[in-house]
């Protein structure tokens, strides 16, 4: 990566209300929390250099000792998180070294996406300036207002966000400092991105990169481990840019 130094942040600051107020992140899959599982794959992702995880200050103390435990190849840093992820991933953004070149920020309880798949949006972002996951949607997408149609939106404009995602250092910069001053609250990075006035290209996610959310997602994490134990190696992945980013967006005559 031309020696670019890449950064994860894993926000673990959540209070799990869809889990049934469980904190997900703590919650085990085989033993091991899921956290864990997740930091794994940056571990062993070579394009990125340092991890960073934000946990609500109680927590915090919980998860250096979980970390204590794993003994990660890479260095891991805790940050107090906040109420809110927007909150919680400004916290780590302002605590990355001065000499970081791009940021990828991913949920901390998507367990299943795999470094090569990692490295891919991270060349990508390298190349633009911003770039996430996302997949096609399978299901016919409805705007809605209230609970009445208002028309269909064609599959091929829409793609399903995952993480992780993945920016140079002073756009996302840029992009909170902006939200903060607007006060604009977003529910992933790239929607700041956008809010910023810049593009944001996406990569072919998988499938198989969930993130567990509610009870009903813990028999499909634990289908998926399994498969992962038994795979030789990282089964092939869907390439390919969907979109173009890094530059101004095109402003449309009305």
């Amino acid at each position: 990566m031309s020696n670019r130094k890449a950064i994860v942040i894993l926000p673990a600051a959540g209070q799990g209300e869809r889990m049934g107020l469980h904190k997900k992140q703590f919650l085990k899959l085989e033993g091991t929390p899921i956290l864990i599982h997740t930091l794994r794959k940056f571990v062993a992702c070579a394009d990125i250099a340092e991890i960073f995880v934000a946990a609500r200050p109680e927590d915090i103390s919980e998860i250096q000792h979980i970390l204590s435990n794993e003994n990660a190849a890479k260095k891991v840093t805790v940050v107090a998180g906040g109420n809110r992820r927007q909150d919680s991933v400004e916290n780590c953004l302002r605590s990355l070294p001065p000499d970081t070149d791009l940021v990828a920020v991913h949920d901390a309880v998507r367990p299943f996406v795999s470094p090569a798949l990692i490295s891919e949006v991270i060349q990508e972002a390298a190349r633009t300036g911003a770039s996430i996951l996302g997949i096609p949607p399978v299901d016919t997408i409805k705007q809605v207002e209230r609970t009445r149609i208002i028309g269909t939106v064609p599959r091929e404009r829409v793609v399903l966000a995952q993480t992780p995602q993945v920016f140079r250092y002073d756009i996302l910069l840029q992009a909170f400092d902006k939200a903060r001053d607007d006060g604009f609250q977003a529910t992933d990075e790239s929607a700041l991105v956008e809010h910023l006035g810049l593009e944001v290209s996406v990569v072919r996610g998988s499938d198989c990169n969930i993130k567990i959310t509610r009870p009903s997602d813990l028999e499909l994490a634990r289908f998926y481990l399994e498969q992962e134990r038994h795979m030789p190696g990282e089964p092939p992945l869907p390439t390919g840019e969907l979109a173009s980013a890094g530059r101004k967006r095109p402003t449309t005559a009305r």
